[in-house]
């Protein structure tokens, strides 16, 4: 039997959690201000007049308004030449004016208007030119930077993903410190959720129990995603439209994370409930090698791609594979993480951006065999000074999931 795995009910191990929330420090106001500084810098460096953020986790990193998509426009203009301005309906000016922590000028809108001209209007004002290039976040709606892009003569549009990730891959430490602290988080979950697995458990009683332990831990609200897979699912990354029941020698796939005061975990457990076959150990001890291949490649200096091919050569040298085939690693290695759980900069072929210090990402190989079942070993790491290290130490083995002494 997997140590660790089974012996304990959902009830009791939610009684003995508790929150930590009150031993993380969120982003200071200071940190804010030298994120919209260092976008200043770029866009003057790039000839952009003005940034364009939608209410998307851009418009937070940069100013601290946390504001979520809807059919009425919210967003901020982020000019090169100084100025903030805030962009919302007017019946909504005093909440927003609640929720900033970076003072700004405000311009407001009527349900009848169309807020793409007031935004256009104002990235013309703040830029003070005739013509403005105005970068809009990437993750804009597209009916909204379609109209941009028509909404007056003198502006020009242009995609701000680059601008924008350009600031958001480097961590800084209070960021790495709070990845840090919702990362052990929710791998001590992931210790306690297995104790609750027993012969025909629901995955959707899984589901729940790990929505309940993150907020009884502090974070920010329950999971914000928690896929659980038993058995022949587990093959398939991103897991089955139905619910299954656990049985004796299931391979067990829990992949869950959540977020704290913006900043995201993710983490993936694989293992078996009963004993193991010499086929599950077989998979489970290449994943583990193509996992720390992937990890001892991510060298400063070396290209974004460099633990992709690290991880898909061990795979590859087993004779599975190759490339993106099954069985093997059908997808990208790692993503970037933060306030997104995917971002900037991803661990995938074809990306030359070099590792530098400060960039945080997922190490992640799956080794998928459909039909039969998969193995997926995920934590994260961040690039050091000194190179790569772990927020959270890998599985040991895969009879010992939790590395329990």
């Amino acid at each position: 039997m997997t140590r660790g795995v089974g012996g304990s009910t959902a009830e009791h191990e939610l009684s003995l959690l508790r929150s930590s929330r009150d031993q993380a420090n969120p982003i200071a106001l200071e940190e804010y201000q030298q994120r919209m500084s260092k976008a200043r810098s770029l866009m003057k460096a790039a000839g952009i007049d003005a940034l364009y953020l939608d209410a998307t986790t851009s418009l937070y990193y940069f100013t601290g308004l946390r504001c979520y998509a809807s059919e009425r426009l919210h967003g901020a203009i982020i000019s090169a030449s100084g100025a903030l301005v805030y962009i919302c309906p007017v019946f909504e000016e005093e909440k927003i004016k609640a929720s900033i922590l970076i003072e700004g000028d405000f311009v407001l809108w009527q349900e009848h208007q169309d807020p793409t001209l007031a935004v256009a209007d104002c990235a013309i004002k703040v830029s003070k030119k005739s013509n403005c290039r105005l970068a809009i976040d990437s993750q804009t709606p597209f009916f909204t930077a379609n109209r941009l892009q028509n909404a007056n003569q003198n502006l020009t549009i242009e995609n701000g993903e680059a601008l924008i990730a350009e600031c958001r891959r480097i961590k800084t430490k209070a960021e790495i410190a709070l990845l840090s602290q919702a990362k052990a988080i929710t791998l001590h979950i992931h210790q306690v959720v297995a104790r609750i697995l027993k012969p025909g458990i629901d995955t959707r009683e899984v589901q729940a129990f790990l929505d309940s332990a993150h907020k009884a831990c502090g974070m920010d609200g329950p999971s914000t995603f928690n896929i659980v897979l038993f058995g022949e699912p587990t093959a398939y990354p991103h897991g089955v439209p139905y619910p299954q029941n656990l049985v004796e020698g299931d391979m067990v796939l829990i992949d869950t994370g959540a977020s704290l005061y913006g900043y995201n975990s993710d983490i993936t457990r694989s293992y078996v409930f009963g004993e193991s076959t010499p086929r599950q150990k077989e998979i489970w001890d290449l994943e583990q090698a193509a996992q720390l291949a992937a990890f001892n490649a991510a060298q400063i200096g070396a290209p974004c791609s460099a633990p992709d091919a690290a991880a898909r050569k061990v795979i590859e040298q087993a004779g599975l594979g190759p490339d993106y085939q099954v069985p093997g690693l059908p997808h990208r290695t790692g993503h970037g993480v933060g306030l997104d759980v995917h971002e900037h900069p991803y661990i995938v072929k074809g990306n030359d951006l070099p590792l530098a210090p400060g960039m945080c990402f997922s190490i992640e190989p799956m080794i998928c065999s459909y039909g039969e079942f998969g193995v997926r070993l995920e934590d994260h790491a961040y690039i050091s000074e000194d190179g790569p290290k772990w927020f959270t130490d890998p599985s040991n083995s895969m009879d010992n999931p939790f590395n329990f002494v």
